[in-house]
This record gives structure tokens, sequence and C-alpha cells, in this order.
């Protein structure tokens, strides 16, 4: 069923990690975002994420959607559809498109891709999305559950989930392939951080989301078309 519009034994060496980032991502890496475990039947409480999630795999590729709130010269700041603020920090080398590079100012619906830390996120792209809602209509459509703390995640899984999935098995993606997954999950499933892209066995993939209580998992296949959540 097509939903329309880890051992991990590699990950991408993101382009930088400052000090600061650096020691932020060790203060919080015993924090895992929380996690639905449908196998067993049975959810596991939110954890009180340090500013809107924390990564299980640390620094991967990822994005996430949203409304910018503020900019600066490093970059800019976004509220995800489910309130999670992001820290968008762009270089000379950030790709802007759909838009020219004055069209990221406030009030700008966008999707950024790049290298996640928690909740600030390296950008390579940014996605501009006229006349977008930062992604509150999808997500209120499709059932996202914005995180709280103490409240345990649903246990509740939506179209197919790959045979070829086991939790924490897969190899971890970066560059053209990350982004296509990502961008796929955001379309039906936005408000979440996606913190890492997983290659299954299968050669599908699984898009984790972060700063969410549900969908932590979204399954995209090999040609990029959502195909469950859970």
């Amino acid at each position: 069923m097509i939903l329309s519009p880890q051992n991990h034994v590699q990950q991408p060496s993101p382009n930088r990690l400052s000090a600061r980032r650096k020691r932020g991502w060790l203060a919080s890496a015993g924090l895992a975002s929380a996690m639905v475990l449908a196998a067993s039947g049975t959810a596991t409480a939110a954890t009180a994420p340090p500013t809107g999630g924390a990564p299980v795999s640390g620094p991967a590729a990822g994005g996430a959607t949203g409304i910018i709130d503020a900019t600066s010269a490093a970059g800019f700041t976004m509220k995800t559809a489910t309130g999670v603020e992001v820290t968008v920090d762009e270089t000379s080398s950030t790709k802007t498109v759909n838009g020219p590079a004055s069209a990221v100012r406030v009030g700008t619906s966008v999707l950024v891709l790049g290298v996640v830390y928690i909740a600030t996120i390296d950008a390579t792209t940014v996605e501009v999305q006229r006349h977008g809602d930062g992604g509150a209509a999808a997500a209120a459509a499709d059932g996202v559950v914005p995180f709280q703390p103490g409240v345990p995640s649903p246990v509740k899984s939506v179209g197919t989930i790959p045979a070829a999935y086991t939790e924490g098995v897969g190899t971890l993606v970066s560059g053209t392939a990350a982004d296509k997954a990502v961008e796929a999950a955001q379309v039906l499933f936005p408000g979440g951080v996606v913190d890492r892209v997983v290659l299954l066995s299968d050669g599908s993939y699984e898009v984790h989301n972060s700063s969410v209580n549900w969908p932590h998992h979204v399954f995209v296949t090999a040609h990029f078309k959502v195909q469950g959540a859970e």
C-alpha cells in the first residue's frame, strides 16, 4: 500500500561540528527520542527533549519543515507545525530552491535539508514553499501527534511496514537519497525533525522522526513514495 501526496554500519561525515554543538550533543546523547514498539504491542513514555528532540544516532542527514520566525546573519529559526523551534545555520554553499535567497524571510514556509544536530540543522538546501503553511494541514490530516512530556507514544501503524525492517538495523545514508526520502516523508508527516535516514536491506528507507510522539518511523520505497508509518 502506497500512501500518496539499527546498528548503523556507516554514517555521513558532517561539514563541521563546532565545540558548542559537540558539547550539546554529548550532553544529550543519553536522551533517546520516544519510540513506538509496534512489534511488542507496547509503547515507551516520551522523554523530554532538551531543545525539541534528541537524536539517537548523532549528527546525520535529515531535515524539517516550518515557518521562519526570525532571521540573522548566520541563518534563521523556524517553528514546525507541532511547535518545535529549529535553528537553521546557512553557509555560502547553502542552496535556495523554488525562489531567490530574498524569499527566505520571516513568515515563509520552508523545507530545510542538511545535517541535523538535535534541533539545529546545518542547511545544504532551503526549499521555499510558496503559499505553504509550514506543514500544518498535512500534520493535522495525517495524525501527527505533537511531543508531550510524560505522555506515551500511541501504538499505531498505517500503510505497509517493510518486512525487511528491524529497528536499529540498516545503513545510514546521506546525499541525494536521504534528501529525497526526507522530502517524501515531510509531505505527509511534517511537524518533527528528521534526524536520520536508514537504507533497509530491501532497498526501501526508514525516515526517523524525533520531536513528535507519532510517527517516529516513516517508510519510503526505493522510488521515494511513502508506504507506511508507525
